[in-house]
């Protein structure tokens, strides 16, 4: 059976052939063109290759503090104006994001309207600095603060999820916590250290750049040149982050929580983003918890009904992902049921293959995400931000079909010795919570 994406007839199983271009300004700016005139829209799509795995001990936050700031005007660009300015020009999607290995700005908007969001751009990459003072710092210092109350301190379960990560990733690894940092890093913030860091990352040559969609084609060059070509470059970034240290032992850490179901979490320093065993580590995942007919979801929430919900996945990033599995329990469960029962789900896959209708149904499952997603120009996996994402990751915007053939070359037994190899008691962080008034100092690892 034949299909169209992106006006191209492909086979059902092979991935889509996506056009693009991509070249390097004299700034080092790495730009990525992919034409698709189906639509009068364009999406721009710009990666840093900063967030906050870059970070160094006693700064942490800074590159999600920046990713407020970014929005919040530059040199030639009025404060607080760059979503009204887009939104007004018809712009339908717009948005900015950080995580542990990167910080990234997407917008998509009508076709007549690319300029304006090239400008934009350029200007917060070249002249932000500009008219960054302190009293616009300390506003944005004291929104990031809030927003970590709202976000970790005062959700369910966002304190024990913090400590996870700081089990998982022992300090002074900076993936130690959680990406919006500590209250006492942004506090301690000067605006030289701020601007120190601005200047260290957000260069052209630590970036790249994806317009993706209706534009002109003989023009686009000089008009990227036009709005970036003048930025200097920077220094090149030194990037210090060493891969997590092995975990030698079990680690442990329990919580109360003003909630109202018990929660698990079991969680694995694993191998790191498009590495060998990876692939097979997110199909293990998706075995064990992705919909109804996956193991946890049936033996913990449908047999013996313990269990509110279920989650198992890799999440994977540069300087080692995590597998980890989350049970959500039904009121009165104990986190020590919780744990064993699930942890007997999770040797059962450590100890024989899964089938190959559970491997099959997975890769199906993950092969429709993927292109449902690039049907989309731009958005989170839209085509520029998957075009952006394999550039970051591996240099190649191309690389989507060298992933899909990960994932086809995985076998019952290949998902089984990477799980094996990588998952098990000795080398695992088990953190639980359980519903009662939080106490005046949190619960510790033992």
């Amino acid at each position: 059976m034949l299909f169209t994406l992106f006006g191209l007839a492909m086979a059902a199983d092979p991935p889509p052939d996506i056009k693009f271009e991509k070249y390097t300004l004299a700034n080092g700016l790495e730009v990525v063109l992919s034409p698709d005139h189906r639509l009068p829209l364009v999406a721009t799509d710009i990666w840093y290759h900063v967030g906050a795995g870059y970070e160094l001990p006693g700064r942490s936050g800074f590159a999600h503090l920046f990713e407020h700031i970014m929005f919040q005007g530059s040199k030639n660009v009025p404060e607080d104006q760059f979503f009204p300015m887009l939104e007004g020009a018809g712009a339908p999607f717009v948005n900015g994001t950080t995580d542990f290995d990167r910080t990234n700005y997407l917008e998509t908007v009508p076709t007549h309207q690319l300029e304006l969001a090239l400008w934009l751009e350029s200007d917060r990459m070249g002249w932000l600095l500009d008219t960054l003072t302190q009293e616009r710092l300390d506003n944005q210092k004291a929104v990031v603060r809030k927003e970590r109350q709202q976000s970790t301190e005062n959700v369910p379960y966002g304190v024990a999820e913090e400590q996870f990560f700081k089990l998982l990733f022992p300090a002074p690894h900076p993936y130690n916590g959680v990406v919006i940092g500590s209250h006492e890093d942004l506090e301690a913030a000067t605006l030289d250290d701020v601007k120190a860091f601005f200047k260290t990352w957000y260069v052209p040559n630590n970036a790249t750049l994806v317009i993706a969609g209706d534009f002109d084609e003989a023009t686009i060059k000089a008009t990227v040149e036009k709005y970036f070509g003048s930025i200097p470059a920077g220094a090149e970034p030194v990037v210090t982050t060493q891969m997590a240290p092995p975990i030698p032992a079990e680690k442990r850490a329990s919580f109360t929580d003003d909630v109202e179901l018990p929660k698990l979490y079991m969680g694995w320093v694993s191998p790191k983003i498009l590495s060998e065993g990876d692939a097979e580590l997110q199909l293990a995942g998706m075995i064990l918890a992705d919909g109804k007919s996956s193991r946890l979801y049936r033996e913990l929430v449908e047999k013996k009904q313990i269990a509110q919900s279920v989650k198992a996945y890799q999440y994977p990033l540069t300087y080692g992902s995590v597998f980890a599995v989350e049970v959500i329990g039904k009121p009165g469960q104990s986190p020590a049921r919780l744990e064993a029962e699930a942890w007997q789900v999770v040797e059962g896959l450590r100890g024989a293959p899964p089938s190959q209708d559970e491997l099959d149904r997975v890769w199906r499952g993950t092969k429709a995400r993927v292109l449902r997603g690039l049907e989309e120009l731009g958005g989170f996996s839209g085509r520029a931000d998957t075009l952006s994402y394999y550039n970051h990751h591996t240099g190649d915007p191309g690389y989507l079909a060298k992933d899909f053939a990960r994932y086809e070359a995985a076998t019952p037994a290949s998902v089984q010795k990477a799980f094996a190899l990588h998952v098990r008691k000795d080398n695992r962080v088990v953190v639980d919570v359980t519903p009662a008034p939080k106490p005046a100092t949190e619960g510790g690892a033992r």
